[in-house]
């Protein structure tokens, strides 16, 4: 595997051991939520010097028959768990987060209160111009036309030049990405935004010693050791913090300070699906895409105070500018914003899951987890929201996109000496509790809401002929 995601087996087979036996005591606490205390982790296993050893469960147990998840169905289990649902969850960085440093941040509305002053006031002044003066102002103009047009191109030249010369390679993807501002720009604001939040949740701030924080902890510890050889993930100080609350969210700040709400905690089925969640937050962090929205925002800003000046100094009246400005800032969030947060969370979904099979996770449970958060928010009921109207694809595609990720992490988790994954595939569990489910909407005589999604997630080969001996077995153990 070439790039920075390299194996590492000795650490990461070493460490994987310790998480396993550290997690084992933990979940097994009574104060965890119903879910954790039943949960199969005999994936999460390690290797010695010599041969595998497989822990068949971090709780003692063996993992239940397939037939035993079928039987509870996934709506039931969901919402036995008693927690709320969002269609679109936003699990990332809060959005207050992607602001200016302290100078920009003080400036930003000044600009755009200039920017219509001065086209509102040229727009006046050409109205009270003599008919004979703005003819000889268009006169001037054709004139000096040339020199006009070399001044627009020098200028034109210096943003060139400025967005070259700020264009850098990520040291992780390779992708290129214009950085004008870097984290530590950031650094006084993350910290006042840290201090907000302390404050803000500090009725509802988990002690240490609690067994959710632990386990959110071990989690933690485990992704971060495993990815040590990550300059960005050894050189800062990643410090946990849970907040109880029921909504599906958790987000890390560009200082390493990591906030998980419990209603993620009572939403993932067990420790593979946070570790995929945890590992996608620490992925934005790495990928600074604080900074990067927060450089790309202010260059696309500047952009558009020109054309808002334009705006207010082109029409005649001051309602159609209003209306002209509404327009220009709906097409700025729907043809960029919206579109380049939909992108940034494709990529950190596709290191976060690199991140989780390097710490020797079952990291096909990162597909599964979007896919019961779209079933689940059907049968809620909850609304549809189009993917182009959010800053983050739908659940359905980043299922998908999860799934077509997960050959290449799989040879990944494979070179870091983690040990096979076993059975069963918990993308083949969804499936066949999904379909079991429709089959008792259909038995009931009710019908399955119409936005469920019928369609299957394509499985590999050795998964489908799987799928096809388990159905069959169903289909006979039923007569």
């Amino acid at each position: 595997m070439t790039g920075p995601f390299h194996s590492n087996q000795q650490q990461n087979a070493s460490t994987s051991r310790v998480f396993c036996d550290e997690l084992k005591q933990l979940l097994s606490n009574p104060k965890l939520p119903p879910s954790y205390t039943s949960i199969p982790l005999g994936m999460i296993t390690y290797n010695n010097s010599r041969s595998h050893r497989f822990l068949s469960s971090l709780t003692g147990r063996h993992t239940p028959p397939l037939n035993a998840h079928l039987q509870m169905g996934l709506y039931g289990a969901l919402a036995s768990k008693g927690f709320q649902i969002s269609r679109h969850i936003h699990t990332s960085p809060r959005a207050n987060l992607l602001i200016p440093p302290q100078v920009w941040l003080l400036l930003k509305p000044a600009q755009k209160l200039f920017a219509i002053i001065i086209g509102r006031s040229f727009r006046k002044w050409w109205k009270a111009l003599p008919p004979n003066k703005q003819d000889l102002f268009k006169e001037n103009v054709r004139r000096n036309k040339w020199k006009l047009l070399a001044s627009l191109s020098a200028l034109g030249v210096v943003f060139i030049l400025f967005y070259f010369t700020h264009v850098e390679e990520s040291p992780i993807t390779g992708r290129s990405r214009l950085l004008v501002f870097r984290k530590e720009h950031y650094a006084f604001l993350t910290n006042l935004e840290y201090e907000g939040l302390i404050e803000e949740f500090k009725d509802q701030m988990l002690p240490e010693r609690d067994p959710r924080h632990l386990v959110v902890q071990k989690v933690v510890d485990n992704l971060t050791k495993c990815n040590g050889d990550l300059p960005a993930i050894s050189e800062t100080k990643w410090d946990v913090h849970v907040v109880e609350k029921s909504e599906i969210n958790a987000f890390v700040l560009p200082n390493g300070q990591i906030f998980v709400y419990t209603g993620l905690l009572e939403a993932v089925e067990d420790v593979h699906q946070l570790s995929y969640m945890l590992g996608h937050e620490i992925a934005h962090v790495l990928l600074e895409h604080t900074a990067e929205m927060g450089s790309v925002s202010h260059v696309l800003d500047f952009l558009f105070l020109i054309s808002l000046m334009m705006i207010w100094a082109i029409c005649p009246l001051d309602s159609l500018a209003v209306l002209g400005q509404w327009i220009q800032s709906k097409l700025k969030e729907f043809m960029f914003d919206k579109p380049y947060g939909r992108a940034l969370e494709a990529e950190a979904d596709k290191v976060g899951l690199q991140l989780a099979a390097k710490a020797c996770v079952d990291i096909r449970a990162g597909p599964v987890f979007w896919q019961q958060m779209d079933l689940a928010g059907t049968l809620e009921g909850s609304p549809q929201i189009p993917e182009w109207l959010s800053t983050h694809p739908s659940h359905e595609n980043r299922a998908e996109h999860l799934n077509r990720l997960l050959p290449e992490a799989l040879k990944l988790r494979e070179s870091c000496n983690c040990p096979a994954l076993g059975d069963p595939d918990p993308r083949l569990v969804f499936l066949l509790t999904k379909r079991e489910l429709l089959q008792n909407f259909h038995q009931e005589g009710t019908t399955a809401p119409e936005s469920v999604n019928t369609n299957e997630m394509s499985l590999p080969p050795q998964v489908q002929e799987k799928h096809t001996v388990l159905a069959a077995g169903n289909a006979l153990a039923k007569k």
